[in-house]
């Protein structure tokens, strides 16, 4: 991620969802809670673009995902989007189709770690964004459902078939994928979907913790590690290894390794500050 910026400002209001940021935080909230925070064609181009723009905030090192009422999100809006795309030109729905994608895409690109908060109903596109994140924080009442297939579409939306697969194994997500069918928390955690599952009553504080964590950490390492995980996923071990070893040389002359070594002689805990500059290896392949 390059930490140069152009003429064009960065976003200072977003409309179609609401954004804050506490103590290195950046919390959006899906906001539709009559709708089960169903998305609209402006909320997807939105999240793309605050994803885009976010490595160039330097207050925000955690990004936390979640919705308000009682669900997650129930997916693409019905009415506004399903509607809306039966009366679409092909290339209209490619372009599109391709903007939903390319919010997963920067999901996972994104130099800071994204947490979903999944407390109710996570359908259809919702069910990929909380996917597309790097840790799911749960309740026992989230629910997960790929719908696609029962809408007459591949269940292979948004990246789906190529995350879900690396995350609970080809048979679960076959099943997922092709049958669409609704899974509790409990068999999400079984097979791995859910990261930490959490008592209602200790959501909230489960996921504020885990987000000021990731945000009071070590940025540069959290951002490459990001990084490695998901360019290993396609790399032969050769090529995997050469990466690392390229990764770590280049953060053993940041800001953080030196602090740790610091501290370690000091007998006291580290300070991390390290920034979000130090991303070269996030675009890179050795040959």
């Amino acid at each position: 991620m390059s930490p140069f910026r152009a003429s064009a400002p960065l976003t200072d209001q977003w409309r179609h969802f609401r954004f804050s940021v506490a103590d290195g935080v950046g919390t959006v909230v899906l906001d539709r809670p009559d709708k089960l925070n169903a998305l609209t064609f402006e909320a997807y181009a939105d999240l793309r673009d605050l994803l885009t723009e976010l490595p160039h905030h330097d207050q925000v090192r955690a990004l936390v995902l979640r919705g308000s009422g009682r669900a997650f999100s129930s997916g693409g809006d019905v009415n506004e989007i399903i509607g809306a795309t039966l009366a679409m030109a092909p290339d209209e729905l490619l372009a599109f189709t391709r903007m939903t994608g390319e919010v997963t895409r920067a999901m996972r690109e994104v130099p800071v770690p994204v947490i979903a908060a999944v407390h109710g109903i996570a359908a259809g596109a919702g069910a990929v964004l909380a996917l597309a994140a790097d840790l799911r924080v749960c309740t026992p009442a989230a629910r997960f459902a790929f719908l696609f297939t029962k809408v007459g579409l591949s269940g292979g939306d948004m990246g789906a078939a190529y995350l879900l697969p690396r995350l609970v194994g080809l048979g679960h997500a076959t099943r997922l994928l092709m049958l669409g069918d609704t899974i509790g928390a409990a068999e999400a955690e079984r097979i791995g979907l859910i990261s930490f599952l959490v008592e209602a009553e200790t959501f909230d504080e489960a996921v504020d913790g885990l987000a000021r964590r990731l945000a009071s950490g070590p940025a540069q390492a959290y951002a490459q590690t990001k990084a490695l995980l998901t360019k290993e996923q396609d790399m032969g071990l050769a090529a995997a290894v050469e990466l690392d070893a390229m990764t770590q040389a280049l953060l053993m002359k940041g800001q953080d390794y030196a602090e740790f070594h610091a501290a370690f002689a000091a007998g006291r805990e580290p300070v991390w500050k390290g920034r979000l500059l130090l991303s070269a290896t996030a675009g890179q392949q050795p040959s």
